[in-house]
């Protein structure tokens, strides 16, 4: 693992380094399951919201939550953030159409100081696996809770603890043995982001942890749903209305 301060940079260079394998080894190391658990994360956002929604995705990657959010006819407007900027320009490829209606903006950002985004300005936030890549934890946390408006929802997909030992072991070696393989083979050769992928699950909080993290911050109504037995898992906050 990188250390905290060299983190955000091996993120950004080694992520713009494998934008366009990205999707593929996704497919592969999830024998295709990431895009379900996609598609559950816009639903709790319909669920969760009223009316006709402003949605930030952020850490939005090549785009991959960002295109179910746009086919969604609640979502009024896309904000897509993130700071790799070959992912971008795989995201603005896929968005290109609504992009160009002026629907949807991607823009490049930083998890950690959304200095454009207005404060209590969205009704959603959204984020697949990317939160554990953030260099700051809690600031990303306070800044996706400071831009959402009193009511909005945080939605975030990403890697889980499987808490049962038999199965933990097998997952394990699955995760730390077979997925980089996946991405060896993808790239063409030995790549450090496919070591990095499954090693940064170990310093990223675990289903419960990320909850209290959560509710600390001043989120309300959190809730998780676990993914194959917890190998994947989506939490759901609400920022409470003031009283």
């Amino acid at each position: 693992m990188p250390s905290s301060d060299t983190k955000a940079d091996f993120v950004r260079v080694n992520f713009n380094k494998i934008a366009s394998k990205y999707d593929r080894f996704n497919d592969c190391s999830s024998f295709f399951l990431h895009r379900s658990w996609k598609n559950k994360l816009v639903e709790e956002i319909e669920t969760e919201t009223k009316g006709s929604i402003r949605v930030l995705d952020l850490c939005c990657g090549t785009g991959d939550i960002s295109v179910r959010l746009e086919r969604s006819l609640r979502v009024e407007s896309l904000l897509s953030l993130d700071f790799s900027e070959n992912m971008l320009e795989v995201a603005k490829t896929r968005l290109e159409k609504p992009i160009n209606q002026g629907r949807v903006k991607i823009e490049w950002g930083d998890a950690t100081n959304l200095s454009q985004v207005k404060s209590e300005s969205l009704d959603a936030v959204s984020i697949g696996f990317g939160l554990r890549n953030v260099n700051d934890l809690d600031k990303a946390l306070s800044e996706i809770y400071r831009v959402l408006k009193p009511g909005g929802v945080f939605a975030n997909l990403d890697v889980g603890k499987v808490k049962n030992p038999f199965i933990k072991a097998f997952a394990d070696f699955y995760f730390f043995r077979i997925v980089p393989l996946f991405g060896y083979v993808l790239w063409g050769g030995k790549n450090e982001m496919f070591d990095y992928l499954p090693v940064s699950s170990l310093y990223y909080p675990d289903q419960e942890g990320l909850k209290s993290k959560l509710e600390q911050i001043g989120f309300e109504k959190v809730r998780y749903t676990n993914f194959v037995f917890g190998n994947s898992v989506l939490h759901i906050g609400k920022k409470p209305f003031r009283p």
